[in-house]
């Protein structure tokens, strides 16, 4: 039997914008991004990156949160109520997708919590960062960690919307852009610190013409900003009737890409102004940037630090960033599936503590596994991509024009879309899933043929192509089972 819960809702604007801007910036802005970028040309990247977060991010999320504000259901049920019922399934997968993704960044999470109370309590800077992130690793601290992940994020969500996540929000999205500007103001005063920011804002044209660059800029963006994911349709389900979803929807993606560029304007500079002092080449500092996401952040950030008048200082700010960052973006994702338990009557505080206990129990092998941990942010970080595509495929079944003038545009909405929205939408965005997704077949196919179908190789097409497969049949099967109790007594047999 469904309970009845009290409905929340934002108390302003600034409420979803806060909330909003804490799910799209995550780690990924501060980790992730400074490698990227310098892996693909520095500025030429810069200038795809922004291009296409007009033409795939936005455009995801203005869909995401007129969604979320029409249907007041989560992921699952406003697939149901945007396509009709038998395709539920592809509001189930995006949910997967996202909470396959919450199992182990609630790790990731952990690792920040860690390296914070390191820096402040053990002395990190003084530590050889290569041993300490190995000994950590390899021990069982990342399963204490990523509980205390888990139950921070799980505390915050069980405190409500108003009380909980606009309430975090207020304190972390200011605070993160506020320490990430500091660490900006360090990183641009040391010497040598201009060659990084030359690296970073001066294109080489010629890289433009490079469709490697191009497509990582896509997935850069698509995956940064959240657009997709179902997050900011969840958290639009308690916006005012009167919220501007192409508004909203482009701040998110300005301030998005804001946090990621001032996260490169930290780190960059610092990595050529330190290997500048230890008379290395270019080549060499971008070989550096080139290291996977643990090595750049967990071995090489501590190292950097520990080399800088007031190093300790800065490397704790760092982390208190990072860890802000990484919470931001969990509570999202615990909130998504929150959502998803109270639309088939699980009181809020029943549904946070069903989805804390499991958000531990299945991340256990992402924290005791490295490899593991790679294999699953291979497979659903790569997942992300069918999550936007069905987010295309819904609102081209309901028609892009009828989507945009009834649900997009409102009375209440002064700003409006033109048609160039239901272009973008039945071709623009198909091509670009189709592009991305070919790119990676071709690629993977290319780059070792042996092992390419392989169902237990970590990286393979056949380890992704197998768990997706898995995750879409289940939900197909089960589609009846789940849209029955996801709609209730509004279940059309």
């Amino acid at each position: 039997m469904k309970q009845k819960e009290k409905s929340e809702f934002f108390a302003s604007r600034w409420g979803i914008i806060l909330a909003g801007l804490g799910m799209a910036i995550g780690t990924g802005n501060i980790w992730r991004f400074p490698r990227i970028v310098s892996q693909q040309g520095g500025g030429a990247f810069i200038i795809a990156w922004i291009f296409f977060l007009f033409l795939w991010s936005i455009p995801l999320l203005i869909i995401e949160i007129s969604i979320g504000k029409k249907t007041r259901l989560g992921v699952i049920g406003s697939f149901s109520r945007i396509m009709g019922q038998k395709f539920a399934w592809m509001g189930t997968f995006v949910t997967f997708v996202t909470t396959a993704i919450m199992f182990y960044y609630s790790v990731v999470t952990g690792w920040c919590l860690k390296y914070l109370f390191a820096s402040v309590f053990q002395g990190l800077t003084k530590k050889s960062s290569t041993s300490f992130w190995n000994g950590f690793a390899s021990s069982w601290e990342p399963v204490f960690f990523h509980l205390a992940a888990m139950a921070i994020g799980g505390f915050i969500i069980y405190s409500g919307v108003v009380k909980g996540i606009e309430r975090a929000n207020k304190i972390l999205i200011p605070s993160l852009f506020l320490l990430l500007g500091i660490a900006c103001i360090r990183s641009l005063t040391l010497p040598g610190a201009v060659h990084g920011l030359n690296f970073l804002f001066s294109p080489n044209l010629s890289r433009l013409g490079d469709y490697k660059m191009w497509l990582n800029a896509l997935s850069q963006s698509a995956w940064s900003t959240g657009a997709g994911w179902g997050l900011i349709l969840t958290y639009a389900v308690y916006t005012n009737r009167k919220e501007n979803a192409t508004i909203t929807a482009t701040t998110l993606g300005f301030g998005n890409n804001l946090a990621s560029l001032l996260a490169a304007m930290a780190v960059i500079p610092t990595v050529f102004s330190y290997f500048a002092s230890q008379g290395f080449s270019v080549e060499r500092v971008l070989d550096v940037m080139k290291t996977d996401n643990q090595g750049l952040t967990f071995i090489w950030i501590p190292n950097l630090f520990s080399n800088i008048p007031g190093g300790p200082v800065f490397l704790a700010l760092f982390f208190l960033a990072l860890s802000f960052a990484a919470f931001s973006s969990l509570i999202s994702m615990i909130e998504l599936d929150t959502r998803i338990l109270m639309d088939s009557g699980f009181s809020r505080k029943k549904a946070v503590s069903i989805i804390v206990i499991c958000g531990f129990i299945f991340g256990l092998p992402s924290a005791l596994s490295m490899g593991f941990f790679n294999n699953q942010d291979w497979v659903w970080g790569l997942g992300l991509m069918v999550s936007g595509f069905f987010y295309t495929i819904a609102v081209i079944k309901f028609g892009p024009g009828k989507f945009r003038k009834e649900i997009i545009s409102s009375p209440e909405n002064p700003v409006k879309i033109g048609r160039w929205f239901d272009i973008l939408v039945a071709v623009l965005l198909p091509l670009q899933f189709v592009a991305m997704l070919g790119w990676w077949l071709w690629q993977s196919y290319a780059g070792d043929p042996g092992n390419w179908l392989k169902i237990f190789s970590p990286f393979s097409v056949g380890t992704v192509l197998f768990q997706w497969g898995i995750a879409a049949a289940l939900f197909i099967f089960l589609n009846k089972i789940i849209t029955r109790n996801i709609l209730g007594k509004n279940y059309e047999t």
